[in-house]
């Protein structure tokens, strides 16, 4: 039971009763001096008990929003203060699928409940004390190794509208063998994908990871939670010394969920209709991930973020894309010429590739973006018939390698993962 993670403080039960039921929370009365913000709660009415959370407190009553959709509640039901909620993860937890509560989805035993137990809310590692990112983390996916690699402890983020193969390609990189362990948050997914992305697509190396779950039709306290548990539990392989994967898809639907907690507390929208609330808790969310401190491991964050009409500079990608290492812009117009991944290699930056790229790497990085942009550029004067070979010595180049180019990069999940990519595309055009 999810009770089993909540610190209680012992004694009597501390106790109120339920005033006023809305579509989005409830009113309880008599527990406005004995709760804090984010306490659990038991609410009990006859045969029916649920969990709920304080997400206001007034001077007389506190809002409480349940955990699930659909409750059977009414007024005069009795609530019961639980306390904060707390997770202690455990090694054996590898291979199995959990909601946001640490409650098993898979059909398997009760999860071990381990000796550390830590707060889903806790704080990001002190900024002096993270050990320092030095160590590349290849993903084995030839269009990111090459133009943006990965350090380990990096967090960078992929940003697409919805069809554009975003699930895909994190799938590929969940692949990689850089990692002791990967922990997958699926929020506000379709529930179909999700036996399709752990067994098609992840397969045997599901043994090795961490699946939490919140679909899209649970409620905004579940679809909230789940990226807090599965940050704490990638927290948890990091301080035992683990080099960790978390792969979070995705962070809108995350900001959804605050959103719409936020508006049912009567927080004011400032943008996109997104409150206040939604821009504090982003970061702290964010920033929990990448290095810990000199003797532990890291966690090396992967964020989708859905741009709504394919629109990059929407608030909350732009709060994000400024938080995170770098971002891989996924391009609607690529994937709809059938090349995938359908990254966009003009828009894609990793902050930290130059700690990857040797000095002969980083001039041939440099030499194949100039060429591909000068072939973009001069995409239209092309189709208008305004290109004449002979007369531009470097658009001669690029228009005979970027097709080259694009061909080598096109990656489908059932292809092998490529390693050691860089030097493979060196030797395949030595032209460049």
């Amino acid at each position: 039971m999810v009770e089993r993670y909540l610190r209680q403080g012992g004694g009597a039960r501390i106790g109120g009763v339920v005033t006023d039921v809305f579509s989005t929370h409830l009113r309880v009365a008599g527990l406005a001096k004995f709760v804090s913000l984010g306490d659990c709660v038991k609410i009990e009415d006859g045969p029916c008990v649920c969990m709920a959370q304080v997400v206001r407190i007034d001077k007389e009553c506190v809002n409480v929003k349940p955990f699930e959709s659909h409750i059977g509640v009414g007024a005069g039901a009795s609530v019961y203060r639980l306390g904060p909620f707390d997770i202690a993860p455990d090694p054996s937890w590898k291979g199995r699928v959990i909601n946001g509560l640490a409650s098993p989805l898979d059909n398997g035993p009760a999860l071990r409940i381990g000796s550390r137990p830590g707060s889903v809310d806790r704080k990001a590692p002190h900024a002096m004390g993270r050990s320092r990112i030095d160590r590349p983390a290849p993903t084995g996916v030839g269009a990111i190794d090459v133009f943006t690699p990965l350090c380990r402890g990096q967090r960078i983020g992929v940003f697409a509208g919805s069809g554009v193969g975003k699930s895909t390609l994190l799938a590929m990189m969940s692949r990689s063998t850089s990692f002791n362990t990967v922990v997958i948050c699926l929020v506000g997914e379709r529930g179909r994908e999700v036996r399709d992305f752990l067994e098609e697509v992840l397969g045997d190396h599901s043994r090795n990871a961490i699946t939490v779950v919140a679909t899209s039709d649970e409620s905004a306290m579940m679809r909230r939670l789940a990226p807090l548990t599965a940050m704490t539990v990638a927290e948890f392989f990091r301080d035992c010394g683990e080099s960790v994967l978390l792969i979070m898809d995705s962070v809108t639907r995350y900001a959804h969920a605050l959103r719409e907690i936020a508006l049912a507390n009567g927080e004011p929208a400032v943008a996109n209709g997104f409150t206040p609330s939604v821009f504090a808790e982003l970061p702290r969310l964010l920033e929990r991930a990448g290095p810990g401190n000199e003797d532990s491991g890291a966690i090396t964050a992967i964020f989708s973020v859905l741009v709504d009409a394919d629109n990059h500079n929407d608030p909350i990608a732009d709060c994000i894309r400024g938080t995170l290492d770098g971002h891989i812009v996924l391009d609607r117009d690529i994937a709809e010429q059938g090349r995938y991944p359908a990254i966009n290699i003009l828009k894609s930056i990793s902050r930290l590739g130059d700690r990857v790229w040797s000095d002969d790497q980083r001039a041939l990085v440099s030499r194949c973006r100039a060429m591909i942009a000068l072939y973009e550029d001069t995409r239209d004067l092309r189709l208008l018939g305004g290109y004449q070979a002979g007369v531009d010595p470097a658009l001669d180049r690029a228009v005979e390698i970027t097709p080259k180019i694009y061909a080598w990069l096109k990656q489908m999940p059932q292809d092998a993962s490529r390693t050691d990519a860089l030097n493979q595309l060196a030797a395949v055009f030595p032209m460049i």
